[in-house]
């Protein structure tokens, strides 16, 4: 009789161990997986090269929303400031048909294909 209660303190101390051991186990491919999934750190010249590459987007995006310019010149599509966009809608849209034709006349004129280049002759024809 005595040796049931030693049989199941071994048991008990086995299953311990394994689970401590997959705990572990679990554990240190957790770490790892942390360790190698981290990026680089960033040097201080990349950290000034992304500061100024943010300075200057963000000095176009201030340029482009608040300055006309032309978009292609050769089709007539010109970038407007938001106002003046915003003023040029609302007075367009106070005959609703009509606006719609416009839009519809400019997307068209803006999506349009270039024209084919010609096929240039075989020399040897």
């Amino acid at each position: 009789m005595n040796d049931q209660p030693s049989g199941n303190r071994c048991g008990f101390a086995a299953s311990a161990i394994g689970i401590l051991g997959s705990l572990l186990i679990v554990a240190a491919l957790a770490w790892a997986i942390h360790e190698y999934t981290q990026p680089a750190l960033l040097g201080e010249d990349q950290a000034a090269f992304r500061s100024k590459t943010l300075v200057e987007m963000r000095a176009a995006e201030a340029d482009a929303v608040n300055n006309t310019a032309w978009i292609d010149q050769g089709k007539g599509l010109v970038r407007l400031r938001i106002e003046d966009a915003m003023k040029l809608v609302e007075r367009e849209w106070q005959n609703p048909p009509a606006a719609r034709s416009n839009l519809i006349d400019r997307v068209e004129k803006a999506t349009a294909p270039p024209p084919k280049v010609p096929a240039k002759p075989s020399p040897f024809e």
